[in-house]
Order: C-alpha cells, then sequence, then structure tokens
C-alpha cells in the first residue's frame, strides 16, 4: 500500500484576520516541483477573499477523480490493443446536503471523449474499458459520490 501526502501553505501577510476577510488564496507545492495555486470557491467566498484563478477543493477532487478513471482507462486500452491519441473529459461534479445540512459532492459525471488511431472500440468495447477503469480507480472508491461516465469517441 502506497502512503501519500501533501503540503498546503498559507500566510496571512499581514493582512487583518479576525474581520473574515482575510484572503483564501494558497499553494499546494508538490515533492516533484510543481505549485498550484489554490484558493476557495468564488462561490463559497467571494472575491476578492477568495482567488478565482486559483484551483479550489471541489474542483481538485473532480479532477482526481477524473484523472485517475483516466490512467486506468489508459492502462486498460492498451491492454486491449487500443492506440489513444486523445483523452479529453469535461468532468462536473454536484453538491447535496445530507441529513445534518452537511454539503458535499453528492455526484460527479465523467464525459470522456477519446480519439483513436487504428482500430477503434465498438461503443460496447469502450464501456467495458470505463467500467473496468472505474473498478479499479481508487479515488472512485474513496469518496461517496454517485460516478457516471458517458463516454465518447471522435
Amino acid at each position: 500500500m502506497g502512503a501519500y501526502e501533501a503540503k498546503i501553505a498559507w500566510r496571512r501577510g499581514g493582512q487583518p484576520f479576525l474581520d473574515k476577510r482575510y484572503s483564501r488564496a494558497h499553494s499546494w507545492p508538490f515533492d516533484g516541483g510543481a505549485v498550484v495555486p489554490a484558493s476557495s470557491a468564488p462561490s463559497s467566498v467571494p472575491v476578492p477573499m477568495s482567488d478565482p484563478s486559483g484551483v479550489d477543493p471541489e474542483e481538485a477532487m473532480i479532477a482526481s477523480l477524473s484523472s485517475c478513471h483516466m490512467l486506468w482507462f489508459l492502462a486498460f486500452a492498451a491492454n486491449a490493443g487500443l492506440t489513444v491519441d486523445t483523452y479529453v473529459d469535461e468532468a462536473s461534479g454536484e453538491m447535496g446536503q445530507d441529513d445534518g445540512d452537511r454539503r458535499y459532492i453528492a455526484k460527479v459525471v465523467l464525459r470522456p471523449r477519446t480519439r483513436f488511431t487504428g482500430r477503434v472500440p465498438s461503443q460496447e468495447e469502450l464501456d467495458a474499458l470505463h467500467r473496468q477503469a472505474h473498478d479499479r480507480c481508487e479515488m472512485a472508491h474513496s469518496v461517496r459520490a454517485t460516478i457516471t461516465t458517458i463516454a465518447t469517441t471522435g
């Protein structure tokens, strides 16, 4: 089993804090050198306290689910002898509210579009590859959201 770490860095930078108008902008520095600007979602905390150019946690969760699914799909496609040229997913998520009035991501829809060189799989084979990817995606097994995949080629 693997272990993973994340570093989250925020600084007040001399701004007032107790008035709750502090910046929610922060960064996610990763061990490979990538630094991702992050913030709360402007729909949750208005600008200028949030930074719309930063990735918010909800977007990151959707991207993580989509990325995990794609990586498994590519592996299964290669095993099936299929050459994938492009894979683009316009994934989305919807918030829900549980019985305790807590908000959570309740539904995620993946919309991967793939292009192939050579043999193009039938819709049935494409759907089977996506089912395999979903079954193996660790991120998908780590959330309670319903995850739906609507796959197309072209």
